[in-house]
């Protein structure tokens, strides 16, 4: 391993991605676009995507046209790096931290590998985040922004869009999502001191209506960011191009991004993971959950018009699912905010869950794991008890559980189930809950493709249905 140049960094065609909400899956989006460019015509041949954090392996960070670097390349390419750095921090070099090493690796495995594009998610910020040693990316992205990460971004939203906005460079093309005036009125500032173009983006009309990786309204707005960084991209590199309709229909339908939105279906028992965090995440992510959970329902009233009949309705409605809420957050942001958009959210959306249970971030009930054991670290049995508490006053009719590991919490909500009604079960407040969630060990299901994701909601809303109910609760 030598020495890299500015040079060997402008040679991979960086698109260069931050924000607060909807970074991964931007990211993720402008990557199936380039693989479907590239598959179609050649053209960039491998696509590199370095995002954070990752699901069930730490190779999931560093990608290659969509997959996880092999682990041969990973561990070789790690040694390279490593053996090139100091034994310890001296006067003129310091040791790299978790994601300085992270995003290190990445620079060298992209050159070498010879990607031709390669996308880049920020860790947070910007300004000093250590994915910024990228001098003239063909262009930036800057996805919606809201408060989070102030202890080290600053107390203003301003101040967050600030560091933000530091992806920003001289020459390059600069896009963003809509933004609260304020944040705007900062990127528009630090555009300009930059020298760097910026548009921002508004809703694709002429994204597909039906496309199921589109159906969660947010990653609508995420596709149309990531568009138009594609077509940036291939202005610059491919400025002859043609038309790329079939490209963006191919993109979306590969599109894959574990963890945000995602289903997985085991028999009648449903599961909903969306590793939201803030605020406005997780917002939609309830919005999903109750758009998706009401499907069946549309579907059993549609069959009863087709019928000529509501008593078709009746005969079906026999039963409800259970809904369940499995929430887990430790961190220095308010997990009682957080529950209360989650609280406010399902009003707005006139659903209603069950049964709540709360979780730490230990994975199994013999200590086993897979993530970071310095997580369990985090855990409060009083600060479960605080959300325990918040819940019950804001639904007393819900039973409301704590469970010490996640695998305990999975297990109690297959007990609340039942087989012939079924159950729905949202999992969210942290990527690290769906870490587990995913893996074959606990759950041995596959994620439903949607030719049979269809299916099986019509199975389930003509051999269940639901009751439509309206909640008189109010969240506090």
């Amino acid at each position: 391993m030598e020495r890299y140049e500015v040079e060997d960094l402008n040679g991979l065609n960086i698109i260069h991605v931050a924000g607060t909400k909807g970074k991964g899956s931007t990211c993720a989006f402008v990557a199936s676009f380039l693989k479907a460019h590239g598959d179609k015509t050649g053209f960039p041949r491998k696509v590199g995507l370095y995002t954070s954090p990752h699901i069930d392996n730490i190779r999931e960070r560093i990608r290659i046209n969509g997959e996880p670097i092999s682990q041969d390349i990973f561990t070789s390419r790690f040694f390279e790096v490593w053996e090139k750095l100091p034994g310890k921090a001296t006067d003129l070099l310091d040791i790299p931290r978790y994601l300085q090493l992270l995003a290190l690796l990445s620079v060298h495995v992209f050159v070498t590998e010879k990607v031709d594009a390669a996308i880049y998610e920020t860790h947070l910020g910007g300004e000093f985040d250590a994915t910024n040693i990228i001098s003239a990316p063909i262009a930036t992205a800057i996805t919606p922004i809201s408060m989070d990460h102030s202890h080290l971004l600053g107390p203003t939203i301003e101040d967050i869009a600030w560091h933000k906005a530091g992806i920003f460079k001289s020459g390059s093309l600069a896009f963003s999502a809509a933004q609260e005036p304020a944040v705007e009125a900062v990127l528009r500032q630090r555009a300009a001191e930059r020298g760097a173009a910026l548009r921002f983006i508004s809703l694709n009309s002429e994204l597909p209506a039906d496309a199921v990786a589109l159906r969660p309204r947010v990653q609508k707005l995420n596709c149309s960011l990531a568009l138009a960084v594609l077509r940036a991209w291939l202005t610059v590199k491919l400025p002859e191009q043609s038309s790329i309709d079939d490209v963006i229909l191919n993109g979306i339908e590969k599109f894959s991004w574990p963890g945000r939105y995602q289903q997985i279906n085991d028999g009648n028992y449903r599961w909903f993971l969306d590793g939201a965090h803030t605020d406005s995440s997780l917002c939609y992510a309830v919005e999903w959950f109750a758009e998706r959970t009401r499907e069946s329902q549309e579907w059993v009233y549609s069959q009863s018009k087709a019928y000529g009949s509501y008593n078709y309705m009746l005969t079906r409605i026999t039963s409800i699912p259970t809904r369940i809420l499995i929430f887990s957050h430790f961190s220095n942001r308010d997990g009682i905010a957080l529950l209360r958009s989650i609280a406010r959210s399902l009003l707005d959306n006139d659903i209603q869950v069950q049964h709540v249970i709360l979780t730490s971030y230990d994975e199994m009930r013999d200590g086993r794991t897979r993530i970071d054991r310095n997580l369990t670290n985090r855990f409060s049995r009083a600060v479960q008890e605080s959300y325990a508490e918040f819940w019950r006053s804001f639904d007393a009719t819900a039973t409301v559980s704590c469970e010490r590991t996640i695998e305990e919490a999975l297990h109690r909500a297959r007990a609340m189930g039942d087989q012939e009604s079924g159950m729905q079960a949202l999992v969210t407040g942290s990527l690290h809950l769906e870490q587990v969630t995913t893996a074959p060990s606990l759950d041995a299901r596959d994620t439903a493709s949607d030719e049979a994701q269809q299916v099986q909601d019509h199975r389930l809303a003509a051999n269940n249905g639901e009751r439509c109910s309206s909640l008189q609760l109010r969240a506090s």
